[in-house]
Order: structure tokens, then sequence, then C-alpha cells
């Protein structure tokens, strides 16, 4: 039987019962709002699409999402994705990176909530994009009403995506070069969110609390998107707040969360403050994804709130999932992503040679959910798909049992005079220091080997170390190569908006470029 039961985000959402709840989020200032449910959700999908279509937008035509974090974000999306394809963007993006995207993905329009202040709308004036204002309903969680400009066009035709409809469109995180557009189908987010469900065996008795941003595919798949296929609620929070958590966590009982492990991380020294709230929870699973999850991370979570911490793995252009452990009883295992959790999966060598199992190279994925290429971009789309394959730029090799050990991006990878280090390697040894925190190991420039071994380490609150004692520790347990050159403390690793480490161009940052 096929776990594909819709290729359209409104087929999904047509799938549960109307009065079942579908997005819910924590009271604030005492105030509880009631659960937006699928009915409601399936009406506001179609008032949203009634307001597009009378601005002469619809099929194939963008919506940027400039929006806080929070339930409204989760449904505003979710409508817009039927009938339209959905542009969310960080609202902490600044004028210059707001004229970019905008530009750059064609927007047709723009959404903002009213009253919220920045740059959007300013910007969205200049280029002549119309601004649509959302206004929430205090009442029901993603609830909203919708204001929009005298319709310039003429009208669209009241029509859903179909499956091969771009329902989702994204940028590249630009790391090293131009940002990529990323064109998602109907038919890939589905895809990718039938897959978790698949994975984790979800169903409509689960509520799974979202920490993760509604501008990032994990929040948006991984969370909103798979909540709705498996036909159980999401919990979006206003961001994430560590001090806040528990308080949440405890009015929502959530049976499963997801997150980076930055934020896993961040909740370990507090859970100790809490031994009531984790006694009475009923999680039944903690995901981790976007970020390799530290063993030692994972082992703590797991003791802490009395339930499989899983890693799973996957990227953009993937819809998001790629691999993911299993629940159990199935094993799942630290320092693995685990086996395939929905593409076709096999590792490549540089001449486009697929790999036995227990050798390292480049994993490449095909599938369902796997996006058709970069928009308008041939030389990348060249670089990135061989023989029908899509090259992810991660390295790793499959186990016996099938499952992925990854040992990093390939343009993360420390090239010593010619030795190859993976920095995830290197993480794992020094985060075995019971002072040692959070690790980010990474390269600095060599005169001589052009690249040597550094690390930027955060310590635990109270206690002290110093670098020699530490690469001492190191030279122990690592081949002397790899253990780091010079180790930086600081009271916090660099991290991108979404909460991953930042290993690339971490030793400019850090003033080691020279050195």
């Amino acid at each position: 039987m096929s776990i594909y039961l819709a290729d359209t985000v409104a087929d999904l959402l047509a799938r549960h019962p109307a009065d079942a709840p579908a997005i819910l989020t924590p009271a604030r200032d005492g105030a509880s709002r009631a659960p937006l449910t699928y009915g409601a959700l399936r009406a506001l999908a179609g008032r949203t699409r009634g307001t597009f279509n009378g601005l002469g937008i619809g099929r194939n035509d963008r919506v940027a999402m400039v929006l806080p974090n929070g339930p409204e974000a989760a449904s505003a999306w979710l409508a817009v994705a039927t009938f339209a394809t959905a542009a969310p963007l960080n609202p902490a993006y600044r004028a210059e990176e707001l004229t970019f995207s905008l530009s750059d993905l064609r927007a047709r329009a723009l959404i903002v909530q009213k009253g919220v202040e920045g740059p959007a709308r300013e910007v969205a004036a200049r280029l002549g994009i119309p601004v649509v204002e959302l206004t929430p309903d205090p009442a029901v969680a993603g609830a909203f009403t919708l204001e929009a400009p005298a319709a310039p066009a003429a009208p669209r035709p009241a029509e859903e995506n179909t499956a091969d409809d771009i329902a989702l469109v994204l940028h590249t995180s630009g790391t090293t070069a131009r940002p990529k557009i990323v064109p998602l189908s109907s038919r890939n987010i589905t895809a990718s969110a039938w897959h978790i469900v698949h994975v984790l065996h979800l169903s409509p008795d689960d509520v799974c609390l979202n920490l993760m941003p509604m501008f990032h595919i994990h929040g948006l798949i991984a969370t909103v998107l798979c909540s709705m296929a498996g036909g159980g609620a999401v919990c979006c929070v206003p961001g994430f707040n560590a001090f806040r958590f528990f308080a949440w966590f405890d009015e929502i009982r959530p049976t499963w969360f997801s997150a980076v492990p930055t934020i896993h991380q961040a909740l370990l020294p507090l859970a100790p403050r809490h031994p009531d709230i984790l006694a009475r929870a009923r999680v039944r699973l903690i995901r981790s994804s976007s970020s390799s999850m530290p063993p030692q991370v994972m082992h703590a979570l797991e003791e802490t709130f009395h339930a499989p911490m899983l890693e799973a793995y996957g990227m953009t252009e993937a819809a998001h999932q790629i691999c993911a452990n299993p629940p159990p009883p199935r094993p799942h295992y630290a320092g693995s992503v685990g086996p395939s959790g929905g593409p076709e999966l096999a590792i490549m060598d540089p001449a486009g040679n697929l790999l036995p199992c227990g050798v390292t190279g480049e994993v490449v994925i095909r599938g369902r959910n796997v996006f058709a290429g970069y928009e308008a971009n041939p030389e990348a789309n060249a670089r990135a798909f061989t023989s029908g394959w899509f090259r992810t730029g991660d390295v790793g090799h499959l186990d016996a049992a099938g499952y992925l050990r990854l040992s990093g991006r390939l343009k993360e990878l420390i090239n010593r005079g010619g030795e190859k280090i993976s920095p995830l390697e290197v993480d794992a040894v020094l985060m075995d220091h019971p002072a040692v925190l959070q690790v980010a190991t990474f390269a600095m420039p060599h005169e001589k080997l052009g690249e040597e071994v550094a690390a930027a380490v955060v310590l635990r609150e109270g206690m002290a170390l110093d670098e020699a004692t530490l690469r001492g520790f190191a030279a122990e347990r690592l081949a002397a190569f790899k253990v780091p050159r010079r180790v930086v403390f600081l009271a916090e690793i660099p991290k991108g908006p979404t909460g991953k480490l930042q290993r690339i161009g971490l030793a400019a940052r850090l003033g080691l470029a020279g050195a």
C-alpha cells in the first residue's frame, strides 16, 4: 500500500475530520486561544485563495511572507501552498537582504502582520510589490483576516495547486556563494511529509511542539506539514526560548518535538529545575535534524526526557528529510542519521560511480521528494546532478545495516596537507571532556599545509580549561594530525538564523584567517 495519500496540500488537509484540532499555541499573558481545527483551516485557505485570486495571483505565482514566528506563520504558509507558491522569509532580514530576496524570487505579493514594524513594507513599496496585511484572531490560534490593496489586475480563476505546481520556494543558505533558488513542488513537499509520518508512526493522537522558525524547511515540513499529514496537531510558539520551554511543554503536553542540536542542547542545563514537569510528560520521541547531533547530547536528552532521541538528516533540496533513525523497537544509533527516510540513497565517487557498503564518498539521492533543479541555474544543476542522482555535497558511508554515517560537508572537510579530516570526528572527541559544553571544529588557513585544524569551544558553567590541557586531552584520543592546532574559548559559538553552527568562515570571524 502506498504511503502517499495526497499529492497536494489542499488534498492533504481535506483528509481529516473538520472538528479535529490542527494548530495550537501556548497561552500568552494569561490569555489562551482555541485550537484552529482542520475544518477552519480549510475554510481559511479558501478565503486566502479568494483574496489573492482577486489580486490576479494564483498557481505558480509567488507570495512572500515576512511574519513573526507563531501559529499565523504556520497557517498562512499552509493556506498559500494550497493555491500558489509560498515564499517565507526571515523576519530579521535587513532591507538589503529583503530587496535581494523579493527581487530574486520575483514575488507577486508580500504578506506582513498588521502592527508589526520592519523594513519589509518599505522594500515592497520600492519594488512595486502589493502588501497584504494579516491580522491575527485573538480567540483562535492561527486564524486571521487579510486586508489587500485594490486589485490592479484581472482576477485569477479559483484553482488549487496540482501535484506538479510549485508550492514552496526557498533560497539555499548561500554560505559560500550566491544563494540559489530551490523550487519545491506540491508532490515534493507532501512526499517528504508522508515520509516523516511513516518513519515516526505519527497519528491523529500526536501533538508536536514546534521550536523551529517558520521560514526554514525544518519547521515548515518536519513539524507543521507532517503533523497535518498525520492528522495530529502542531503547537507553534513565538520563537524558541529555553526559559519558557518547560512551561510550554507542561501546558501543551506534546508527544514529540523536533529541533536543531543547539536548541536541544540549550534545554539540558535547565531540565533539572523541572523534575515534576518531566515526570508527568507524555513525550514519546525527540527528533533532531539540520546539523550533526553530538552523541553525548543524544544520550543526555534520552536520560532527561525518558524518550528516544532520533537523529535525522535533511536538506532543502530534498524538501527536508533524507534519512532518519526509526523509533523503537528498531534500533537507533548515536553517530548515525539512520537508514533512508524516504528517497533512494547511494554513495558516489567523484567520477559518478556508485560505491559499495562501507566505502566513503558523496551522498546522492533521488525520488519523489527531491527537487527537479535550481531555478535558472544550469551550471549549478550540471554540477549537482549525475545520471539522475542529486549530489548532496555531504560525505559519508552506509554501514552493513544500511544506516548512513556522515563525515561532514565536502566544503567543511579540513584538507591538512592532503589529509582529509572530519570536523565531526574531532567534535566528538572534544565533547568527551567533562568541562566542554559545545564544540565547532573548523579549518583555518596554513601557509604550508593549506589548512590546519582549529576548534571553537564553549565551557560548562563554572568550569575552567586551558588550550594546552584540551589539546593534550585530544592528543591521547586522536592521531597527531587531527589534534586542533588552535582552540578558541567563546561564550557562544556563532550560529545561523536557524541555530545551526557556522563552520565555514569561522576562522575569519575569529581572527584566525592569517594564523
